[in-house]
């Protein structure tokens, strides 16, 4: 009894030595992460999350700005990294609702950024839907609760000016560039 129970003591020191150091990508976006970002930040976690960074909140009075109430994330160099809305505008417990990603280091698990492309996008995701705009088309993939934004300037120019046309994704140009890549919670 005492023998058995001395090898398991040894395989448990063992298998704990042994288990790595992982320390989270600061850069990889899944449907509940953006890097060390998840779906339950609270606004009040923001400057310890990026304490290596900047991070900077536009407080007004709500006459002017209605609910909105961005904050920006920037490095230390000034680089900007992402765009932050709060679910609540000027509410410290609130939780981070929307993310703009800004900087390409960003990227899924399947290697999708700003740098993407359209095809890049279809091939590595199922597009759940796209939306027709005035200026731009937005393109859902609710696998990882992303949005994609690509200009009507990408298009076929049949498909710049109707605004009533439904789009379908083999209709997008696979060449056709992100302008903006966004995350939802």
């Amino acid at each position: 009894m005492k023998n058995s129970l001395f090898a398991l003591l040894i395989c448990i020191v063992l298998i704990t030595s042994c288990a790595k150091d992982s320390k989270p990508n600061p850069f990889v976006v899944t449907k509940h992460h953006i890097g060390l970002l998840n779906d339950s930040t609270q606004v009040k976690d923001l400057e310890t999350i990026f304490s290596a960074d900047s991070v900077v909140r536009y407080i007004a009075g709500d006459e002017f700005t209605g609910s909105v109430n961005t904050i920006e994330v920037f490095e230390k160099g000034g680089k900007k990294l992402l765009d932050l809305s709060p679910e609540e505008a000027l509410d410290s417990t609130s939780v981070i609702s929307s993310v703009n990603i800004i900087d390409t280091r960003y990227k899924t698990e399947k290697n999708i950024s700003n740098l993407s492309t359209f095809e890049d996008i279809r091939t590595a995701y199922k597009i759940s839907k796209v939306d027709n705009l005035i200026n731009v088309i937005v393109v859902s993939v609710n696998e990882i609760n992303a949005s994609f934004t690509i200009d009507k300037k990408e298009l076929p120019a049949s498909m710049r000016f109707d605004m009533d046309m439904s789009i379908d994704a083999i209709q997008i140009p696979g060449k056709a560039r992100i302008k903006f890549f966004m995350i939802h919670w």
